[in-house]
This record gives C-alpha cells, structure tokens and sequence, in this order.
C-alpha cells in the first residue's frame, strides 16, 4: 500500500467514525447547538459537506474554484456560514446523503491525481496529500464539536497524527495570518502518542520547544479548547506566542474557545475534550 492509500484509508476512516455518530440521530439532535456559536450538528456536517465539494472543485474545476476564491475573499466573515447554512436547511436525511456522497466522490477524485499534482486551496496550493491530510484534520476537528454536544468520548487514534503533523507545518501561516513575521529559528515539538509512542518534529536541540499529548496539541491547533484547559507546554518566548496563535487550517484566524469551555476530562487524559472555532472554515 502506497503512503497516499494509507493515508486515504485514514481520511475514509475518520468520516465513517463521524458517521457512526450521526447516522441514527433524530429530527430534534440535528439541531442541538454544538460549542461552535451559532452551529448545530447539521451545520457541522453541513460545513463538511461543502468542503469537501469545494476540494473536489479545486482538483477538477481549477476556474470556478478561482472564482469561489474571490468570491470568498470579499466576505470572509460570511462565506463559512452561508455554505453551512445552506446545508443545515436540507432534511438531515438528506443532508446525511449529500456528505456521503460527497466524501466518496472526494476520495476517488484524491486517488486519481497524479502524484506531484498541486491542488489551489484558501491559502497556499497544496500537494495531494497536504488537500487529504487537511480533510482529515477538519473531519475530525468537526467531528469532536458533534462529539461535544452529544456528550460522546472519542477515544484517540494514530490519526491524530495527521493532525499534529499539519498542525506543526501550519506555524508559519499562523504568524502570516495575523500579520506576524514568523521567528526564523525552528521549532521542536514532542507529542504523547494515543498508544504510548513519543511523536517528534524539529531538531532535538532546538531552544523553542512544544510538548503535551497529542490529543491535547491537536485539540489546541484546531482551536477546539484554549491551551489554559490542555497539557500542552511551551519552552522560550516564540514557542509560547505560537500556542497563543496556533491554527492547523487555511483562512482567517478564528477566535477559538474561551478558558473552561472543553468539556469530559482534565487535559492529557485521553478523554473527549471545538471548523468552526468561532470563525475558522
């Protein structure tokens, strides 16, 4: 198996393991507010829906994904919204049909790339797997806000990998995205594994280092809970800036959760722990 259908089998896995959620909920729990403000679990499922259309469109329309682009750019406080809206209209049935869809389509669409193919997105162009590693981060991202509000612990999984992975190459965009000049000095980051292994980026000897649970750090750069409520720990003053900062998604910078609103567990525990963070796609 190639390191792209791995890697796909895990984007396949992390929307089933959403869907498991979702699939027997009633007219009345589609509408429960989720810890996004303004969001039920129809919108969550609704925004995931439409990214992963606006992915397939990247790949296969290059012109009218330009054009969503622009249109985006000139509203970026209302285009997240309005795709979720749209979408959280729909019957849940039918909602529920049009994301499966949709996530097949994106998976078939992925795999047949060419492998250098560069794919335009909301921020800079992405690589084939860069475009799969990010739906995964935003399904699982959503999907623990759907996990939130139904008072569901999701237990975590080597895929959270991908997610810190992309966490830690998005903490330049993190700076850029509020003007910031990034510190030119690199980064070490430790993370505890779900089953015990220690997951590692950035020279060993580096001053500015990150480490916690993976669970938390994903958690963290998701903006699905503020880093006062995560085990996650900074070592020099850049390192610590960038947990004040840090997003693993393209657009504007959300404004994440406020002290105190992670439900389940204390941090690194392991247990459940919110895009829309309060403003991120």
């Amino acid at each position: 198996m190639s390191e792209t259908e791995a890697l796909l089998g895990d984007l396949r896995a992390e929307g089933d393991e959403l869907d498991g959620l979702v699939a027997g909920l009633g007219g009345a729990e589609w509408r429960m507010a989720t810890p996004a403000p303004g969001w039920t679990i129809a919108h969550q499922i609704a925004h995931l829906a439409w990214t992963d259309e606006r992915a397939v469109q990247a790949a296969e329309d290059a012109q009218g994904f330009a054009d969503e682009v622009r249109r985006a750019w000139a509203a970026p406080d209302a285009f997240v919204d309005g795709g979720a809206e749209r979408g959280a209209a729909e019957p849940p049935e039918v909602l529920l049909g049009h994301w499966r869809e949709g996530r097949e389509r994106l998976l078939r669409t992925l795999a047949a790339q060419p492998p250098r193919a560069r794919l335009p997105w909301y921020g800079p162009p992405m690589s084939v797997m860069s475009m799969a590693t990010a739906r995964l981060m935003e399904t699982w991202a959503h999907g623990q806000d759907v996990a939130d509000a139904l008072g569901v612990r999701r237990a975590p999984t080597a895929r959270l990998r991908h997610v810190a992975r992309i966490g830690v190459r998005a903490r330049g965009y993190a700076y850029t995205a509020r003007g910031l000049e990034p510190p030119a000095e690199e980064f070490r980051v430790e993370l505890g594994g779900p089953d015990g292994e220690l997951w590692t980026y950035g020279p060993q000897d580096a001053a500015q280092r990150v480490t916690g649970p993976a669970l938390d750090f994903c958690l963290l750069v998701t903006q699905r809970a503020h880093r006062d409520d995560l085990a996650v720990r900074a070592e020099g003053a850049d390192a610590d800036r960038w947990l004040d900062i840090a997003q693993a998604f393209a657009g504007p910078p959300g404004k994440g959760r406020a002290p105190g609103q992670r439900p389940g567990d204390p941090a690194g525990d392991g247990g459940a722990s919110g895009h829309r963070a309060g403003g991120a796609p």
